[in-house]
């Protein structure tokens, strides 16, 4: 187990049963906090909250869409019940459609809005009184490059990801003039090697597919680097943690200079 920086700390992170939300569910669990992971695959969740446990740490596992507020509810209830506080949301589910605008259809830009912003604003909603009851905390909102800089054929997606920045800022400003003690910050993440790849056409379990995934980054990351999902856990942790006090509003922006 790494440094206790959150112990005592509870900390929700939704799509955590894979990917970087797995990465962020473990690397908190390491540092000691109590964690809550949600998603809609539940063998995948279970199996993550088991590994996180025989590594000695704390976490359990609810079934959540992150698109249907009665399930927000019913989440946040559970965690005020069972938990008593809530000091860290990590706002990672999302989706990634890959489609020209005149290809998209209207379903689909929905389907995509639904998850990446309607659940990242259905979380903060209810998050934030039970974390303001319960003395403060850190809000973490998984942005994207592409929420910083067009994308070809991504468009959609880069508008959702360029929402989740904005809407950070502004509850950040919201928080800090309510005086609740809730910072609220986003993370850029790069090119990462992540299930989301298969989901936009690039099955993760095929070797050639893997490394047509190494050649999109080695095409357009600055010296060639595919991240991690650690690398990206890595940045939670340092904004759940009071080691990132003063950061409010801010964008971490993880991706080995691909955006600079």
């Amino acid at each position: 187990m790494s440094e206790q920086k959150l112990k005592g700390k509870v900390a929700l992170i939704t799509g955590g049963a894979m990917g970087i939300g797995a990465a962020c569910s473990r690397a908190l669990a390491a540092a000691g906090a109590t964690v809550i992971l949600t998603d809609f695959v539940d063998k995948e969740g279970e199996q993550t909250v088991s590994e996180i446990i025989a590594a000695g740490g704390d976490a359990r596992y609810l079934h959540q869409d992150v698109t249907i507020e009665a399930e927000w509810e019913t989440i946040i209830k559970d965690i005020s019940t069972q938990n008593k506080q809530l000091d860290i949301l990590v706002n990672n589910a999302g989706i990634a459609i890959v489609a020209a605008i005149t290809e998209m259809t209207l379903e689909d830009f929905h389907k995509q809005n639904a998850v990446n912003l309607d659940g990242v604003f259905l979380g903060m909603k209810h998050s934030i009184p039970l974390m303001a009851d319960t003395g403060g905390g850190s809000i973490i909102n998984l942005s994207s490059v592409a929420g910083l800089k067009g994308a070809p054929n991504l468009s959609a997606y880069a508008m959702t990801k360029g929402g989740v920045r904005l809407l950070t800022k502004s509850v950040a400003k919201e928080c800090a003039q309510a005086g609740n003690n809730i910072r609220v910050n986003s993370v850029h993440p790069g090119i990462i090697e992540t299930a989301i790849w298969e989901k936009m056409g690039l099955p993760m379990e095929d070797g050639a597919n893997r490394a047509e995934t190494r050649e999109i980054a080695a095409n357009s990351v600055p010296g060639g680097v595919l991240g991690q999902p650690t690398d990206i856990a890595n940045g939670v942790v340092f904004l759940a943690s009071d080691e990132s006090a003063y950061m409010v509003g801010s964008e971490l922006v993880i991706d080995h200079g691909y955006s600079a």
